[in-house]
């Protein structure tokens, strides 16, 4: 019996040692509200058309994603998978951040791609503090029908510098 219960107890010590990689960086679907959805809350990947060169966008919903957030950076090559009615839009996995933490975006995902690995930090991608408090006070449905639950405009992601911005 004691045999079993140091057995357990060293495995018990040995995985709280693991790390458990995290997806930010990892490729992910982007993803938009599905219009066709009476709940609101189906998804459907995005097309191309629905990009701007120059505009970051953050897809709420990725199931691609454990935070289900996934993001393009501006002035990034558009990047696909699929073909046709399939062809789908990547992005990368993100998630909320502090701009004071450093270890906040690091990447352990091996799917990561280089360049997102080199420039991934922490950065405002929605309207600012401020705005963000104004609409949830003034109009909490349209705020979480938009953004959910998240409090902050920050999330990891590729820097600008890295896009000729």
């Amino acid at each position: 019996m004691s045999a079993r219960l140091a057995l357990l107890m060293g495995a018990a010590l040995l995985c709280g040692g693991c790390e458990i990689p995290s997806d930010t960086g990892k490729p992910c679907v982007l993803v938009k509200k599905d219009p066709n959805d009476p709940s609101g809350l189906g998804a459907i990947p995005i097309a191309p058309s629905d990009l701007r060169f120059n505009q970051d966008f953050i897809s709420f919903g990725s199931v691609d994603c454990e935070n289900l957030v996934c993001v393009r950076t501006a002035g990034t090559e558009i990047q696909t998978t699929g073909e046709g009615d399939a062809l789908q839009v990547l992005g990368y996995c993100s998630a909320p951040c502090n701009l004071n933490s450093a270890t906040d975006c690091s990447v352990t995902s091996p799917q990561t791609a280089p360049d997102v690995k080199a420039t991934l930090a922490c950065r405002p991608l929605l309207l600012d503090e401020a705005a963000l408090s104004d609409l949830k006070k003034s109009d909490p449905d349209t705020y979480r029908s938009i953004f959910g639950e998240n409090e902050s405009p920050n999330f990891c992601a590729s820097s600008l510098s890295s896009t000729g911005n």
